[in-house]
């Protein structure tokens, strides 16, 4: 790196979550530990202070000392938590009625069928909230059907239905109350929320979303080298269409910082596969032949939540014939970037795995989060002479390709 010319003294990192209901502090939290893991592995220096004063946003601060050059990082995180939560605020019965909607959005489209000829392990674990939440059922109607026998038996069938039902309905809220460790909730709350307007995106939302588009324009007029975009999980779709809305709206100016995006374990065709993902289609057609802008995608096989070196644009089946600029795709490749020891630690996680992109690896290669967005190079530079992934998947097998709705 010592060698490299120097071309970011200051960078704007915009973080954009997936469906998490958590406050950001977390992600500050994740950042300065994992940072720290990191810079000790790879041999530089990290340091990161939360924001004071009275900033109407969230985030942090980041100063790396990295071969002998000094960057200073100002992260910004695109909050949406509280559109995330009030969509969870749902009765059980109300998230059962929610989940049969989900499943028939995807299974009455064909949806679920095409999307496992891409990739299993995310189909695995968009049916775990499914199988999870019947089975809670089952353990509750007949732990339920226990108690209306015996109490009907001793005393009235009319007593044994009402403790029947208390059985029933303790039984499922013990279920939701311990959620926090078997998340079969959240993550059906998280395909249900596009699954339930058929892959459109709320008006609330969108909302928001243009507010997010409106802050990088301010920054890209800001005397900094970089504007970075990082859109992790669900946040890689948001992401795009933010991005696309930027660029259709404002512009990207020609003399102002580089303006770089960086997707981590997209589930892009969980939303682009529905009928009515018209928005997100559009968007994808439109960034992925953009030159204002460096894309590089990073997922891995090992990601079971994650739609492993699937292009976005091609799967989806808006790819155009000429013409595309991005992004770049390739593999995190967790198995030879982690030792056996810390990969035998979280293989079985597959929440903490999810989130590796944003953690350090023990053997890291060409892929290191807080190099990319605190460090002295460029995305664009960092990765100029990367080749995509020989194993990246381009096939399409979207019924729903098309970008704009039916007037």
């Amino acid at each position: 790196m010592s060698n490299e010319k120097q071309q970011v003294k200051k960078r704007k990192v915009f973080y954009v979550p997936g469906y998490d209901p958590i406050l950001p502090r977390r992600y500050r939290e994740l950042y300065r530990t994992e940072g720290a893991l990191q810079a000790g592995v790879s041999g530089y220096d990290l340091t990161l202070k939360g924001r004071g004063g009275k900033s109407q946003t969230y985030g942090w601060t980041v100063n790396t000392t990295i071969g002998g050059q000094a960057t200073h990082t100002d992260f910004d995180f695109l909050l949406w938590s509280d559109i995330v939560q009030k969509s969870m605020e749902r009765t059980i019965a109300g998230s059962f009625w929610l989940l049969a909607r989900t499943a028939w959005a995807y299974i009455s489209t064909g949806s679920l069928f095409r999307l496992t000829k891409l990739q299993k392990g995310p189909i695995i674990a968009a049916l775990y909230p499914v199988v999870i939440l019947l089975t809670q059922l089952l353990v509750g109607l007949c732990l339920g059907y226990i108690a209306y026998s015996l109490a009907g038996y001793l005393i009235h069938w009319v007593f044994g239905a009402v403790v029947g039902l208390g059985v029933l309905c303790a039984v499922m809220m013990w279920f939701k109350s311990i959620d926090n460790k078997i998340y079969a909730y959240y993550l059906m709350h998280d395909y249900a929320f596009s699954a339930q307007y058929d892959g459109d995106i709320p008006e609330v939302l969108q909302t928001r979303m243009r507010e997010f588009a409106q802050s990088i324009h301010q920054a890209l007029q800001d005397d900094v080298d970089e504007v970075l975009v990082v859109g992790h999980s669900s946040g890689a779709h948001l992401s795009i269409s933010i991005l696309a809305d930027l660029i259709r709206r404002f512009g990207v100016p020609k003399d102002g910082p580089k303006l770089a995006f960086l997707t981590l374990g997209h589930v892009v065709p969980m939303v682009s596969f529905l009928p009515k993902a018209w928005m997100l289609r559009n968007d994808l057609q439109f960034l992925c032949q953009r030159e204002e802008l460096t894309w590089v995608d990073i997922t891995a096989p090992g990601d079971g939540c994650t739609f492993a070196l699937c292009e976005p644009a091609a799967v989806s089946g808006v790819a155009p014939e000429t013409g595309q600029t991005g992004p770049l795709v390739f593999s995190a490749a967790f198995t030879q970037t982690l030792s056996k020891e810390y990969y035998a630690r979280i293989k079985n996680r597959f929440f903490r795995m999810h989130f590796q992109y944003l953690c350090h690896f023990d053997r890291p290669r060409d892929y290191d989060y807080f190099q990319i967005t605190a460090g002295p190079i460029t995305l664009q530079s960092r990765f100029a002479n990367r080749a995509p992934s020989p194993s990246m998947i381009t096939r399409s097998v979207n019924k729903f390709t098309s970008t704009e709705a039916p007037k």
